[in-house]
């Protein structure tokens, strides 16, 4: 009997711990749950810790609270101007109603990406819609993510789903349309180029025109002192020898008559055909020169 009764005591306590076990559950720190009776919501957005649930007809489901990735692959998009932009981004989310998450995709991750695809394409679409390629290309980034978060945010609450941020990776205009702007690009810079060449050759012209005007103006002005100072070297030449000719005038003939005959027979010639009565004999005729 004491075997029999230590059997039953045994199995006993085997039964109590399972329903304590069936009956409680733990809820992670980095996770959130949803207690269902009958695949109907019980309860929902358990804080982290130990919980107690009815064992058999309910039982939980976790999810993961923390922030999550999706990167959406690129879209095309039109500006205002109906221009094609291909953009590429990605979105930060997390759970924030966990019940109405789990009512909206069933907790299926991969029908919450595409959900929350499709509604980040939805504010993309409006928010470069308004815009400009000018203003979506060289325009400031970050307020464009700022209204796309807050649009994205509002479109995604049907969902549970709290958009924490979105961030643009790349914004490029398609091969078609490329090829056509970077060819305007080339022809833009060529012309910048033609228009700075031409700058280029006008001030060199003028810088050459006034060099060649500044040489003339001090080759002028050289040879215009160089005259003043021939002058004044001739009127000084001419003054000594009209001073010297008037101390004596007679001493001065004969002296340049002897420049005359040393000039005239340096080359060895000594022979002359001149009339005798020729001033040019004057000192050869008269010891005195002047008789």
């Amino acid at each position: 009997m004491n075997s029999a009764k230590t059997i039953v005591i045994a199995v006993v306590g085997l039964v109590v711990l399972a329903v304590l076990s069936a009956s409680l559950f733990i809820v992670p720190e980095q996770q959130t749950a949803i207690l269902l009776r009958l695949g109907k919501i019980v309860d929902s957005d358990f804080k982290p810790g130990l919980h107690v649930k009815m064992p058999v007809v309910q039982n939980v489901v976790l999810f993961d609270r923390r922030i999550q990735t999706l990167d959406t692959k690129p879209e095309h998009f039109l500006t205002s101007e109906k221009k094609f932009v291909v953009v590429d981004s990605f979105v930060k989310w997390r759970i924030g109603d966990v019940a109405q998450y789990y009512r909206s995709t069933s907790g299926n991750i991969a029908t919450t990406s595409r959900l929350l695809g499709e509604r980040i394409n939805a504010a993309l679409r409006d928010e470069f819609g308004q815009r400009t390629i000018q203003e979506v290309v060289a325009g400031d980034r970050s307020q464009i993510m700022e209204e796309l978060a807050k649009k994205a945010d509002e479109g995604a609450n049907d969902l549970g789903v709290e958009i924490v941020d979105v961030r643009i990776k790349k914004i490029d205009f398609p091969p078609e349309i490329s090829s056509r702007v970077y060819e305007r690009m080339q022809t833009e810079r060529e012309r910048v180029a033609r228009e700075l060449r031409a700058q280029g050759a006008e001030a060199a012209e003028r810088i050459r025109a006034d060099a060649d005007r500044q040489k003339t103006e001090i080759l002028a002005q050289a040879y215009k002192e160089s005259e003043i100072i021939r002058g004044e070297g001739d009127a000084l030449s001419a003054k000594a020898y009209a001073d010297a000719f008037n101390k004596n005038a007679e001493f001065y003939a004969f002296w340049r008559s002897l420049d005359a005959y040393r000039d005239v027979f340096a080359n060895g010639g000594s022979m002359m055909v001149l009339d005798p009565e020729s001033e040019f004999f004057r000192y050869f005729s008269s010891q005195k020169g002047g008789e």
